[in-house]
């Protein structure tokens, strides 16, 4: 079986010196402060109908350096600072391709912290990383081996809001091969009381991580609204305390849906997955939170590329596909069905369904006809009254 070879990033925490952290920190700062200019920049050309691209922003790096008041870009590599910019074109790119949000400005305290380097910026020989204006190497916990020969093409540098420092260095993978082709399909149908059901019938459950740590979350933002804005250093202590427990909280969902992911994509040749509008669903203030802890956007997006290195098929299929109103047995939809209903019976031929599993095989049968006809077939659907509903929604296949 032929090797793929897949750019893959593996991150390390690391604990840096004194010196180390301070001319990170100093690099932090002139990467927000030159990506927060070129934004200015360019939003205010975009004002006067102009456009303005990378290469025009990197010639007003250079001036910038120039000038006395921004004299300082210049003590730090001057790589991150054009590599932010790349990354804010990127983001415009993303913008004017509908794929995003206009770009932001980023800040001290909101924004992650981090700078990338290009190979020309740092040295990386028998295990030792060394980053450009810094005599040291830096001190990594390599909590596992790098592939064998591997070499960093990028590596970046980052902090969270726990004070945690990380590095990611971004290599081509040869380890990462197609797995053998399998009969096994899956329907997957994602939920909040169960993370997501199978339509094999298997349900896992959702561990509801946040829900979790929330009684201590909630202790420690009391504590934090307690201190003055002007308290800095108590202050900053206790918001480093709520930035812990969030840490916390997305590393074991995180962990969480990496296993429940591998899995999945291990055992089966085709997955299929429902379209959901996640950033519409959070609007429900009474479900906003439930959904945001259980990650179904990050549920998905592992699907996507763990399918796209071993070689199975991710189908994704519309939305407006009524996967828990359809008898997966017989084909009849029905009428309404409320969220308060778990388990309903079969009008036509009385089958007593399971809410969640009736979607996942409703969902697997839609996905397995895009798959095999290559269009969009779907489960023959009628109505209580008898009469076929022929205007169907055709399920998309992601890109």
């Amino acid at each position: 079986m032929a090797t793929t070879h897949v750019k893959r990033a593996y991150r390390y925490r690391f604990i840096p010196t004194d010196a180390q952290a301070a001319e990170l920190s100093r690099t932090f700062g002139c990467v927000r402060k030159v990506y927060n200019m070129a934004l200015a920049a360019r939003t205010q050309a975009w004002a006067r109908q102009e456009r303005i691209n990378y290469n025009q922003t990197s010639a007003m790096l250079t001036v910038w350096k120039k000038t006395e008041e921004l004299a300082y870009l210049n003590e730090v590599s001057s790589v991150p600072l054009q590599q932010a910019l790349r990354h804010l074109q990127t983001a415009f790119a993303n913008f004017f391709g509908k794929r995003a949000r206009y770009p932001r400005f980023k800040s001290r305290k909101k924004s992650r912290q981090s700078a990338e380097y290009t190979t020309s910026a740092f040295r990386f020989r028998d295990g030792r990383l060394t980053l450009a204006k810094m005599s040291e190497p830096l001190d990594i916990v390599w909590s596992r081996p790098l592939p064998q020969g591997a070499s960093p093409s990028t590596v970046t540098v980052s902090k969270d809001a726990a004070g945690r420092w990380f590095v990611s260095l971004l290599v081509e993978d040869p380890a990462v091969k197609p797995l053998p082709p399998t009969d096994s399909a899956v329907g997957i149908d994602a939920g909040l009381e169960h993370l997501v059901t199978l339509s094999t019938g298997e349900k896992i459950t959702n561990l509801r991580h946040e829900r979790a740590d929330r009684v201590r979350l909630a202790k420690a933002q009391r504590q934090l609204a307690r201190k003055a804005k002007g308290d800095g250093a108590n202050r900053a202590k206790a918001r480093r305390r709520v930035a812990k427990i969030h840490a916390r909280i997305t590393d074991r969902r995180r962990d969480h849906l990496h296993k429940l992911t591998t899995r999945l994509v291990r055992e089966n040749q085709t997955l299929v997955i429902e379209d959901l509008t996640v950033r519409n669903m959070v609007k429900n203030h009474s479900l906003a939170r439930a959904i945001s802890d259980a990650a179904w956007r990050e549920l998905r997006t592992m699907l996507e590329y763990k399918a796209a290195w071993y070689g199975r098929d991710l189908v994704v299929v519309d939305r407006f596909f009524p996967s828990s109103r359809l008898c997966s047995t017989c084909g009849t939809l029905q009428h309404r069905m409320p969220l308060s209903v778990r388990t309903w019976t079969c009008d036509s031929c009385g089958t007593a369904h399971d809410r969640d599993v009736n979607a996942a095989r409703n969902l697997l049968a839609a996905g397995l006809a895009v798959s095999v006809c290559g269009a969009g077939v779907r489960p023959q659907r009628r109505t209580p009254g008898g009469q076929s509903a022929t205007k169907q929604k055709t399920p998309r296949r992601e890109p």
